[in-house]
């Protein structure tokens, strides 16, 4: 090792390094066992005090802590960063090494971390960690007690490991992603087979308790008026009432039918399209004035239907429970987002009340790729906000083309 560098003094110990490295890599593809292998390796390389590895979250917008050597280990996955904050956040956003050797406290770009005790530490290095097939993937921190010289082989080492560990744990990046999809992808199994099976309690209990009864009267009627059918008047007089029973209950067993057949597949939606069924539904609110802006949008199906239920939902609870005068409901593009939000004017509440049709909701909006926010405020009102992608921004139009039509 040199006086004042990081460079290796032999082969053997360059040797050390690279397998090191090989089996860090070949461990497996979690990021936190790999990052923590390697802030080992390159502490003994490099014959520094302590080593941080920050890599890129899922958003590539910020770095975490994903691997420290003892005792800082502890504190991987507490301290994040955005892009271009600290020293490691600007080399990573400029993907240049930076390199202290003194007075880091004095440097703008330095950012304190009261858990990473930066104050026992005098010299550091941020080399970008990047590769040819993933980018930028994070960066490597070293920290010195002591005043340390870096060299030009000091960049050069520390840049060489970074490129070494940067395509495996682009790697590992990606398995985490493809890991978290099928997690993702089992829970919207999980929700759509519950959500099927509930709709179908739904549907054979309002079958079992409402048209089924009505169709046992009705046979009951029928019978009575068979019976009476051939006898005198008294009892024609009687068959005559029962058939009149008979069709009320035929009446009333047809209107529960449609009711049902509604409830799985809105109508309104075959005959007017979304943005003009959300419409028709503000108007049928009663006791509550509902403004509404709406945007024609090509949606698949079950997106549309997911959209009116929640819209629906949402309307009933401003009804039932908010004590609104006043309401909104829009349907727009927000850039690559479909965004259906529905705001009262009501009492609003503290908490979000799950008896509220809240889950439901929600449920609703997982299945179909998106999300439900519910913001309430005591006394200003209630906001419930649906967000669900859209497959074409390009060819989402501005909000001046208020009925333009996109396939999304």
């Amino acid at each position: 090792m040199t006086a004042h560098g990081l460079g290796l003094a032999d082969p053997e110990r360059e040797n050390a390094l690279l397998v090191g490295i090989i089996e860090a890599i070949s461990a497996g593809p979690a990021i936190d066992a790999l990052a923590a292998r390697v802030a080992a390796l390159i502490v003994a390389a490099t014959a520094t005090d302590v080593c941080f590895v920050h890599v890129l979250d899922d958003t590539d917008r910020s770095l975490t802590l994903a691997g420290a050597t003892p005792p800082f280990d502890r504190e991987v996955g507490t301290v994040s960063l955005p892009l271009g904050e600290g020293v490691a956040g600007w080399a990573a956003y400029h993907q240049r090494p930076v390199f202290i050797m003194e007075g880091k406290e004095n440097d703008p770009r330095y950012r304190y971390f009261p858990q990473l005790r930066g104050e026992d530490y005098t010299s550091m290095a941020s080399v970008p960690m990047a590769s040819s097939p993933g980018g930028l993937v994070g960066v490597l921190n070293v920290h010195t007690r002591e005043r340390r010289e870096f060299t030009v082989r000091d960049s050069r080492l520390l840049t060489s490991i970074g490129s070494l560990i940067a395509g495996a744990i682009h790697q590992a990046r990606m398995h985490r992603r493809l890991a978290a999809r099928e997690r993702a992808h089992e829970r919207f199994t999980e929700q759509v087979i519950a959500a099927q099976e509930a709709e179908r309690r739904r549907l054979a209990g309002d079958i079992h308790d409402g048209i089924t009864q009505r169709l046992c009267s009705l046979r009951f009627h029928l019978d009575a008026a068979m019976e009476s059918l051939g006898g005198d008047n008294a009892d024609r007089d009687f068959a005559a009432t029962q058939l009149v029973r008979a069709h009320e209950h035929a009446d009333l067993t047809l209107a529960e039918a449609r009711a049902a057949v509604k409830h799985l597949r809105p109508p309104v939606l075959d005959d007017l399209g979304l943005a003009d069924g959300l419409t028709s539904l503000a108007r049928s609110v009663p006791g509550v004035d509902v403004r509404v802006e709406v945007e024609q949008c090509q949606l698949p199906e079950h997106v549309q239907i997911a959209l009116y239920r929640i819209a629906q939902e949402a309307l009933q609870n401003v009804v039932k429970h908010a004590g609104a005068g006043h309401a909104e409901l829009t349907l727009r593009h927000r850039e690559a987002e479909i965004e259906l939000r529905v705001a009262d004017d009501g009492r609003g509440f503290a908490e979000v009340a799950g008896g509220y049709g809240m889950g439901s909701m929600a449920e609703r909006a997982e299945l179909i790729g998106g999300q439900l926010d519910v913001e309430s405020r005591v006394g200003v009102g209630t906001t419930v906000v649906a967000t669900v992608p859209c497959a074409s921004p390009s060819t989402i139009p501005r909000s001046g083309d208020r009925f333009g039509v996109t396939d999304c």
